[in-house]
């Protein structure tokens, strides 16, 4: 939100810097996100009156403009086509700046000498988005009086610095320039001046103008409103102009901006309709209906479901509730009659329908937040105030309020010596008292409690930890001191897996593996990316109800894409070889209509390294866990991976996960031109089989017997099951059993394979002898 400080001085007297509002206000909870100084670097521009304008002799696109400053004239050529003689414009004389650090001088324009530039607002450092449209394409001018030679940026208010605020979405009272300077007046125990709304005249009677407003929805709780008559539709003074451009909202005219002026100072969003437009001068507020199409204020045609609501006349619909107006009831500028709108709308309703047509507006933001119901009549009498200030319309006599809110007072008890031990400082129960009534809280002492009075426009203060809070914000959290933790603390400690894990990360660095972190959430298209049948388990993923798009929409239930990912990226990036290995959650419905998070741990690289190399470091990892008797089997069926080079991996008759190399079907999809080897262990299941107990042994007295033997073989005999038959036929003996060549050739013949072992035997207790 921007604070221009300028505007809160209207409710607030402020006579110190605004470096030192800003860390106040800090201090007191509110974030500062920027100081906006808006002149800073701009100078010299004054007011002046175009005398003469005389064609250029030179050239066709430009005009000769004889100024008067005040003390002088200057001549200065421009190309502005909307310059006329007697026109107040800025002028930038030599020696100024204008925005962006562009110095004025004497310039030759084809022949001509120009003794300065007439300025545009972008110029004055105006963002395109707040400059009215008829100031956009061309220079500014000024439509009110002022002496001649005064100082523009005095006149636009840019001396006055803005204050960016970022307001939490528990605090919607904040999103107003009353609201802010009620925390303002809190945080230096200064005094609140609300305005004092005073209509001087009214004419004729409401009910003359208007047959009726109807609330047919649960998602309406209150429409005030009023009328105006004799609108004459023009630019706003230059006061109001200025105050909107500040606050980032660009002036369109006076009844408008009144809106827009009344919308930022309360917080409280309005709208006015050409009531000529509204058939039989009526307001219905109702839920849409199903296919209904509206055409907004941004010429969109949007169509409605029930689950909107709409603002409607006696035929049809005028406007989106709590979002954006109609076309086709907006006011223009024939405009003679206008109804007033104040209302307030169900938080849930708006911020859904918002969210639904992508619309984000000024009223949506405020009203989805959920806003105070006494500002629906508030504002809108205001607007009324302010309307017959400026000339801008005559008041009509009356209003139509249909308010369906059960007034409750909320009342919030508060323990002294609670808040002192919660904050753990010691301040007396008067101070206390000083602070929550400082913001409008209002409070008094009872007995040993404090009775607090909490005002409608705090829908964030609930319980009496949000009264503490309130007290430890005045009273500024960096004020408390930190104090040394007091009593007998229990030392806490991880979870067993979170022991694992640490114990598997650090061998995995050990062997060369770099970790791995990438989001939970993945494309659907990713299960197809790694070629997954139609039917697999794990295409079954949970969907995510607001996903930031459709790149991140399911929670995955593997983490093969992940990792594939990062390969990709880092091949492309032409980083030769790479080892990573991640642990990370996966999801997997269950049959109850939930779901459930299943920690997995991925290993893979690509590079030089082989199958049998990853097989190697799926085995230390799992040896240094404690977990013997691992073995793999055979896998033809999993599609992720290539058929002849995929196996499922097993510890007893648990099984693990897999470990192979991937499908180049699959290395296509990812743009990989390297081979990839890949193993996913559920390592829940690891956890529940690792032996986390270590037991020490001496180092061996004997020496070992190693004995080297080399096999003919069928090429289909797995060497898992050659090694399961040398530890069953060994005992307590084979100290270790490992493949060291495998060899085909004509030499043994078609289908077959000669593999050699080197085998070492070794008794704790004896020499062994052969």
């Amino acid at each position: 939100m921007l604070l221009p400080v300028i505007w809160l001085k209207n409710y607030v007297d402020i006579d110190f810097d605004t470096r030192v509002l800003a860390d106040g206000l800090t201090d007191s909870g509110s974030h500062v996100e920027s100081i906006n100084n808006r002149a800073e670097n701009i100078k010299n521009i004054i007011v002046g009156r175009i005398e003469k304008i005389t064609e250029h002799p030179n050239a066709d696109k430009l005009v000769i403009c004889d100024i008067n400053v005040g003390a002088k004239n200057l001549i200065i050529v421009t190309g502005a086509k909307n310059v006329f003689e007697g026109a107040l414009v800025p002028v930038a004389i030599e020696g100024a700046f204008v925005y962006g650090g562009m110095e004025i001088a004497l310039t030759d324009f084809r022949g001509v000498n120009s003794f300065g530039m007439l300025c545009s607002l972008e110029e004055l450092g105006f963002e395109q988005s707040v400059i009215p449209k008829e100031d956009k394409d061309g220079i500014l001018i000024f439509r009110e009086e002022y002496e001649l030679g005064s100082d523009v940026l005095e006149i636009l208010d840019l001396y006055d610095e803005v204050i960016e605020f970022e307001i939490t979405p528990n605090r919607p009272d904040c999103l107003s320039i009353i609201g802010m300077a009620r925390e303002t007046a809190a945080s230096f125990d200064l005094e609140l001046k609300q305005p004092s709304i005073v209509i001087e005249n009214e004419v004729e009677d409401i009910n003359d103008y208007v047959n009726g407003i109807e609330i047919q929805t649960e998602n309406c709780h209150r429409y005030y409103s009023r009328v105006l008559k004799n609108v004459e539709i023009k630019p706003s003074p230059m006061w109001l102009q200025n105050a909107l451009m500040a606050a980032g909202i660009r002036p369109v005219s006076n009844i408008v901006d009144l809106t827009n002026y009344v919308m930022l100072e309360y917080g409280q969003p309005l709208h006015a309709f050409d009531l000529s437009d509204l058939a039989g001068e009526r307001i219905i507020v109702r839920d849409a209906n199903e296919g209904e199409v509206l055409k907004t204020l941004d010429g969109v045609e949007r169509t409605l479901s029930s689950s909107d609501v709409v603002i409607a006349d006696g035929e049809k619909s005028i406007g989106i509730a709590g979002v954006m107006g109609g076309f086709n009831s907006e006011v223009k500028p024939e405009t003679k009659t206008v109804l007033l709108e104040g209302a307030n709308f169900d938080a849930k309703s708006v911020r859904l329908t918002a969210k639904k047509f992508g619309l984000r507006t000024e009223a949506s933001n405020r009203f989805e937040k959920g806003i105070d119901h006494n500002y629906a009549m508030t504002a809108v009498e205001r607007v009324c105030q302010l309307a017959e200030q400026i000339g801008a319309a005559e008041v009509v006599g009356g209003n139509i309020d249909v308010n369906n809110v059960v007034e409750e007072t909320k009342e919030v008890v508060l323990r002294p010596e609670r808040a002192r031990s919660l904050l753990g400082i010691s301040l007396d129960t008067e101070t206390m008292l000083n602070y929550l009534n400082r913001l409008d809280i209002v409070s008094v002492l009872e007995g040993d409690v404090i009775k607090s009075t909490v005002p409608t426009f705090r829908n964030d203060i609930l319980i009496e930890a949000d009264l503490i809070e309130e007290i430890g914000r005045l009273y500024g959290f960096n004020n408390i001191v930190s104090q040394p933790i007091k009593g007998d603390l229990t030392r806490g400690t991880k979870p067993r897996f979170k022991n694992i894990e640490k114990i598997a990360k650090n061998v995995l660095r050990g062997i060369g593996y770099n970790e791995l972190m990438t989001y939970s959430f993945i494309s659907p298209k990713s299960y197809d990316k790694i070629c997954l049948p139609k039917d697999s388990e794990l295409r079954d993923y949970v969907k995510l109800i607001n996903p930031l798009g459709e790149e991140y929409s399911s929670m995955r239930t593997t983490l093969v894409p992940n990792i594939l990912d990062v390969f990709s990226r880092n091949l492309n990036r032409q980083i030769p070889e790479m080892y990573g290995y991640e642990f990370g959650n996966t999801f997997a419905k269950t049959g109850n209509g939930k779901s459930i998070e299943l920690m997995k741990l991925v290993i893979g690289f690509y590079g030089e390294k082989d199958f049998y190399f990853l097989k190697e470091s799926v085995e230390i990892v799992l040896k240094n866990l404690g977990i013997k008797d691992v073995r793999v089997e055979r896998e033809t069926e999993n599609t992720i991976y290539h058929p002849g080079r995929c196996a499922r991996l097993y510890a007893g008759d648990l099984e693990l996960g897999y470990i192979g190399e991937i499908h180049p079907d699959v290395l296509d999809n990812y743009d990989i031109k390297k081979r990839v080897y890949i193993s996913e262990i559920n390592f829940y299941e690891v956890v529940e089989l690792a032996n986390d107990n270590i037991v020490y042994k001496p180092l061996p007295k004997y020496p070992s017997i190693n004995r080297d033997l080399a096999f003919v073989l069928d090429s289909d005999i797995l060497l898992s099951n050659v090694k399961d038959i040398a530890l069953e036929c060994s005992g307590d003996l084979l100290e270790n059993f490992n493949v060291f060549d495998i060899y085909t050739g004509d030499q043994i013949g078609e289908g077959k394979k000669s593999v050699a072992f080197s085998l070492a035997f070794r008794a704790p207790d004896r020499t062994l002898v052969d």
